[in-house]
């Protein structure tokens, strides 16, 4: 083993439940680099300022930032990437000497993925569930790379889908989103593509009155759509078995988790992170958890 000489690690709340130490210590340890990956939970957004000038102070090399902090970092960080001022929000810092550059490598983990399908998405009509950071990364990841004739927000408050659809805008006016309640059935069926942006699957996770994504009973998935689900835990969540059983190609959440962190991995080390290895030995991970 080699030593360690620089510390990696994860800011959020309550984030005990993060697999990222687990996957890049083993990409660490795989590859003999001297990194160690933690977690760090911080209570109140009033200590991020604090938390990164200890980045500073104590050398810490790389953070992911999650959940309710990676809009509020953008503030506390001296650059930030394109990528990061499209969306708003950061989920990777890389500390170049006490400097600190703000990226955001979720478009990238939504992206990645999709690649073997870049003909079937280009000018079709692509869907996302969600009006939250991981659905404006959605939409920034489909404007850049796939080009769908429109993207289409399905939502339970439209003013919320509103506004995102306005931020995009600002910036982008061409980007061809459209605003849907969640039971607009026909615009879902419509979509060659289906991404869930939102926490209704994730286990231990209690969404106010969404035990589901969508009605089962309505038939809405079917065998000419890709169906992504952010979700990782569990590895089949509700929506993915209902997209299976429909005959759909199903990208599952794990294949996102991964591929923005190989993105981060490599900002911070400069190598590239064996994925391959890495996805088995995590899918072996989840699969033995109760």
């Amino acid at each position: 083993m080699c030593s360690i000489t620089s510390i990696l690690g994860l800011i959020g709340r309550n984030v005990n439940y993060s697999y990222s130490p687990f996957i890049h210590n083993t990409a660490a340890e795989m590859l003999r680099l001297p990194f160690y990956y933690t977690i760090f939970n911080i209570a109140d957004a009033r200590q991020i300022p604090d938390a990164l000038n200890g980045m500073r102070a104590l050398g810490i090399a790389g953070l992911n930032v999650t959940i309710p902090y990676k809009q509020v970092v953008t503030e506390y960080v001296d650059t930030l990437s394109a990528e990061a001022q499209a969306v708003g929000a950061v989920n990777t810092i890389v500390n170049n000497n006490g400097r600190l550059s703000g990226c955001n490598t979720d478009i990238a983990g939504v992206s990645h993925p999709l690649k073997p399908y870049k003909e079937r998405l280009h000018q079709s009509p692509a869907g996302i569930f969600g009006n939250g950071g991981a659905a404006l990364a959605a939409v920034e990841a489909l404007r850049r790379d796939y080009h769908p004739s429109a993207i289409r927000l399905f939502v339970r408050d439209p003013d919320k889908g509103l506004a995102l659809a306005e931020q995009v805008h600002a910036k982008h006016p061409e980007a061809p989103i459209e605003i849907f309640k969640i039971d607009a059935y026909d615009a879902i069926r419509d979509c060659h593509l289906l991404i869930n942006a939102t926490p209704i699957g994730t286990k231990g996770v209690q969404t106010a009155g969404n035990s589901a994504l969508l009605p089962q009973e309505q038939k809405l998935l079917h065998d000419g759509q890709i169906i992504f689900d952010m979700v990782y835990n569990p590895l089949r969540t509700p929506f993915v078995n209902m997209a299976a059983e429909a005959g759909a190609v199903v990208i599952p959440g794990v294949e996102m988790l991964i591929a923005q962190a190989a993105e981060s991995f490599c900002l911070w080390t400069g190598e590239t992170m064996p994925v391959d290895s890495i996805r088995e030995k995590l899918l072996k991970k989840l699969t033995a958890q109760p």
